[in-house]
């Protein structure tokens, strides 16, 4: 097992989404995930789930090579698009930096 540090940054996004936005809310984020994903290498993963009983309730999964993929990430146009598209659409956000367990995909 490797004891080298895990430079990558993990983070959970909680939304709460106002019922009325939500459509217009998803559409950008669908946009929004799909460019970050396509033209930035630092980006790693961004998964969106919607709470089943609430879908108003939306979390992200969000994995950046490192602190400064993230950076980059917050200021390209494509996010801006997205933070300021959807800044009345937010009832709450709540930003929960994790630590890596362990991080797999097929």
């Amino acid at each position: 097992m490797s004891s080298a540090p895990d430079e990558r940054m993990v983070r959970i996004a909680e939304l709460e989404i106002h019922s009325a936005d939500l459509d217009h809310y998803r559409a950008y984020l669908e946009e929004e995930i799909a460019a970050s994903v396509e033209r930035e290498p630092g980006v790693l993963m961004l998964h969106a789930v919607a709470d089943r009983a609430d879908p108003t309730k939306i979390r992200i999964l969000e994995v950046y090579a490192n602190r400064e993929a993230y950076e980059t990430h917050i200021t390209t146009p494509h996010f801006l698009k997205y933070k300021l598209g959807t800044a009345d659409m937010v009832k709450s956000l709540r930003l929960v930096d994790v630590d890596p367990i362990i991080l797999a995909a097929k």
